[in-house]
């Protein structure tokens, strides 16, 4: 165990739970999380979408807890609390006054093994997913950007959306549920993350005496296959309701754990803005961006975008824009490739990096201040990397060089690495 007197606890239970422990006195809250390393990217044709089907039933109660007592106690408390999946994990929390956060650690304990899964619930929540499937089929981006996905990945099981094919969600049944919950919902394929008010060590005896009792199980092993190189750009045409046209492109691009994810970072804000990395981060102007200036000001593009994620394995940098009405979407990717070929043929100039780097800087930070999300970074830059790679990144992002970024634009943004969308509007409103 690292000693309480360091910025973050860390310690492993016996039955391998991992735990981090990060003391934060400026308000009288904690949030307290479970992160369980599964999520799309570990599943397979005919169970996609479990993961995420799986974190809904978490919510339908145990014997202990049921479902409709929960959220009158956690609102009654003054708490909120929720979950996500993603691609490489689904994690549950709750942020609530200090002196009542025993009842999030309760639940949790609980929970991690005794939900129910009850038959009911499960055809319940069937329709209520197939249901949240059919809402984003109703967008043109999901849409897009489902087939976009589709042809990056051939091989990876990146290769779907976290929500699933609908094939799937029609078919898989209640014990296909309850194995993936079993298999997954151990502590050796947990880590909990708490941070806010409290003291480590009573924080730990808690937590030992809560989590210390689930008997020890074995962490699955993710069989993931590794997507082979790309030879050659890739084009998708999606047609569709609405009147609007979209362009997509997406870059294969590193992993966060490698080092050019950083200067990948910095050329993102200069290209398009930059991502937040965080769930509940907000997003910054980018009407500095290249794109905007190349694209929005000159009406060929009513907005565009970026977006650069930090993933176990690698995955994708994407572009996109929102065509203008009258504006061939040829004329819009010829604007976008002419900002990269200016990116791999010109190093950028020191004012230019010195303000991408100060902006990137102040979109991750103003998504890491509050005590949700700082709970929040200690558990998920473990699940791609280290809680040092949170300590280091803002160091990472000012040591980038405008070399860094004009090697980076040549490596990993090639149409030979890229799949380009196009969403053709097909005039008929959506659900016509």
């Amino acid at each position: 165990m690292t000693k309480p007197g360091s910025p973050v606890v860390r310690d492993r239970l016996r039955n391998g739970l991992e735990i981090r422990l990060k003391e934060i006195r400026t308000a009288p809250l904690i949030s307290f999380w479970v992160w369980y390393r599964v999520g799309s990217r570990n599943e397979r044709p005919g169970t996609t979408g479990i993961s995420h089907w799986v974190e809904h039933m978490m919510f339908k109660g145990t014997p202990s807890f049921p479902a409709g007592v929960l959220d009158r106690a956690i609102s009654r408390d003054g708490g909120l609390w929720n979950a996500f999946t993603f691609f490489d994990w689904t994690a549950y929390f709750e942020t609530m006054p200090a002196d009542r956060i025993d009842l999030a650690l309760r639940l949790e304990a609980d929970r991690m093994v005794h939900s129910l899964f009850q038959p009911a619930e499960v055809a319940s929540e069937r329709t209520v997913i197939i249901s949240e499937r059919e809402g984003h089929e109703n967008e043109p981006t999901f849409r897009l950007g489902e087939e976009l996905q589709a042809a990056a990945f051939r091989v990876h099981s990146y290769h779907h959306q976290i929500v699933g094919d609908r094939a799937d969600l029609e078919t898989m049944t209640r014990d296909d549920l309850y194995r993936h919950y079993r298999s997954n919902y151990v502590p050796a394929n947990a880590l909990i993350a708490v941070a806010g008010d409290f003291r480590v060590r009573p924080m730990l005896e808690r937590l030992r005496r809560l989590f210390g009792r689930i008997p020890r199980r074995p962490a699955p092993r993710p069989a993931v296959r590794a997507e082979p190189e790309m030879s050659g750009e890739r084009r998708i045409t999606v047609e569709g309701p609405g009147d609007t046209t979209y362009v997509e492109l997406a870059y294969r691009a590193p992993s966060a754990k490698n080092p050019d994810f950083f200067p990948l970072a910095v050329l993102d804000s200069i290209l398009a803005g930059a991502s937040s990395l965080n769930l509940f981060g907000g997003g910054l102007s980018n009407k500095t961006s290249r794109l905007y200036r190349a694209l929005v000001l000159r009406d060929l593009a009513a907005s565009v975008g970026g977006d650069l994620t930090a993933t176990v394995d690698p995955y994708l940098y994407g572009l996109r824009a929102t065509v203008r009405p009258g504006v061939a979407a040829e004329q819009v990717l010829g604007g976008i490739d002419q900002e990269i070929a200016r990116l791999q043929d010109q190093p950028i100039t020191a004012d230019e990096l010195v303000k991408a780097i100060k902006q990137a800087r102040a979109l991750f930070a103003y998504g890491s201040e509050s005590i949700t999300n700082q709970a929040f970074w200690l558990g998920y830059s473990e699940m791609f990397a280290d809680y040092a790679w949170f300590e280091g990144y803002l160091r990472q992002l000012e040591e980038v060089t405008a070399e860094d970024i004009q090697r980076v634009a040549q490596t990993y943004l090639r149409p030979s690495q890229r799949v380009v969308g196009t969403y053709l509007p097909t005039g008929a409103p959506s659900g016509a």
